[in-house]
């Protein structure tokens, strides 16, 4: 099987649409307005995404689906925000069970209206199931099974209360195998370009999952040589690979601030790496590569040690990318950036908007000698040269 990179965009969309219907449903429920915040989809292995979701303590709602589209699709919203939901809803917290199950068979109903609309085709939902669960047990059962997963996934945030919702959706085999691989997809869910049949952008299955590996793969060379370059233990871990459209990235960094690295990779694929740490982290691994205390927190030396930090990450990862690829990539000095995390990736998408609507970002999280700093390696590489270097790997 094909996957069209388009037809994978094309679907992301719906749900994108499909999650905006469903917080026009929860905000008319709620009394607040709730905004899309991303869009995204996962090609991870069930392992890696049971990975992702760990530590996390959710409640929401589940549903089967047949039809139009066959898979699973769930509400869930952190455990700790419970009250703040049930204190929205008509009746407060009389019937927690019961309204959190409304709230979700509501809100998912939203949701999969937006796909049959465009799907043209009707969609049948089983009746919702209320759950709380740890970690992946989120996710319907079964879900991580298998070496390749498609995972949709929407966050909703309301803009005057401290709530979040998180849509997941995983779709079946069946009509969505025939939507990304471009056979199906509408053209107005692709923008007005039908999605089907581009070979430039076209990749077998299995490559599209081996690309998810490679970020591990990327991630082991990284920790290599920065334990070798700081005589620090060290450890890079990277929980999955998502596939969001380049307009949502700078919302996915948000407006705190960050500092980092950035730089313009050269080959097969192209494009931009750009690896930011929240300020705090980034102080703090500065701190932990440097042999005396810095005069300022994030001054000249710690600038220095950043970007020495961010040519052995970006080193480890292209190589080992370079290495599964077949392919020779490199990458140009660091250029520091420091500021309101949008800010630091806007530019990059500007240049990469010009000629593709998505990219991949890369959830990474390092460990120095106990000190925990979380990162996000935002890897935005040229579609039709990735499409080529993937499709190389199922040559015999």
């Amino acid at each position: 099987m094909r996957v069209d990179v388009r037809a994978l965009g094309a679907c992301n969309r719906l749900a994108e649409r499909g999650a905006k219907q469903a917080a026009g449903a929860l905000s008319d429920l709620t009394g607040t307005d709730l905004a899309v915040e991303v869009t995204g989809a996962s090609v991870a292995s069930g392992e890696d995404l049971a990975e992702s979701f760990a530590g996390r303590e959710s409640i929401g709602v589940s549903v089967g689906l047949r039809g139009g589209l066959d898979g699973e699709a769930v509400l869930a919203f952190d455990a700790v925000t419970a009250d703040a939901l049930l204190s929205l809803l008509p009746g407060g917290q009389s019937m927690e069970r019961s309204a959190v199950t409304e709230v979700g068979n509501i809100a998912l109903g939203g949701f999969l209206d937006g796909w049959a609309n465009y799907l043209g085709k009707a969609i049948d939902m089983s009746p919702p199931r209320y759950f709380e669960a740890d970690g992946a047990a989120v996710l319907p059962d079964g879900a991580l099974a298998g070496d390749g997963v498609f995972l949709f996934e929407s966050r909703l945030d309301a803009t005057t209360t401290d709530l979040d919702f998180s849509i997941y959706m995983l779709p079946d085999s069946g009509p969505f195998r025939d939507l990304i691989v471009g056979k199906t997809a509408p053209a107005a869910a692709a923008g007005g370009e039908a999605a089907g049949g581009t070979a430039s952008t076209a990749v077998p299955y299995e490559s599209l999952s081996t690309f998810s590996s490679l970020a591990k793969k990327g991630s082991a060379n990284a920790a290599d040589n920065i334990a070798m370059m700081t005589g620090l233990e060290t450890s890079v871990d990277v929980s999955r690979l998502r596939f969001v459209p380049l307009a949502d990235v700078p919302a996915e960094v948000g407006t705190e601030p960050h500092a980092g690295t950035v730089f313009e990779l050269q080959g097969e694929p192209s494009g931009y790496l750009a690896i930011l740490f929240e300020e705090s982290s980034a102080a703090a691994v500065a701190d932990a590569m440097l042999p005396m205390e810095p005069d300022e927190p994030l001054g000249d030396m710690a600038e220095n040690a950043l970007c020495e930090l961010g040519n052995v990450m970006t080193s480890g990862f292209i190589d080992g990318w370079a290495n599964v690829l077949g392919t020779s990539i490199t990458h140009s000095p660091p250029e520091f950036v420091h500021d309101i995390g949008a800010s630091t990736i806007s530019p990059l998408v500007a240049k990469l908007s010009e000629r593709q609507d998505y990219g991949f970002v890369i959830d990474t999280a390092i460990e120095t000698e106990g000190i925990q700093a979380r990162c996000d390696v935002y890897a935005l590489p040229d579609e039709r040269e990735l499409a080529r270097a993937l499709d190389h790997l199922s040559d015999p």
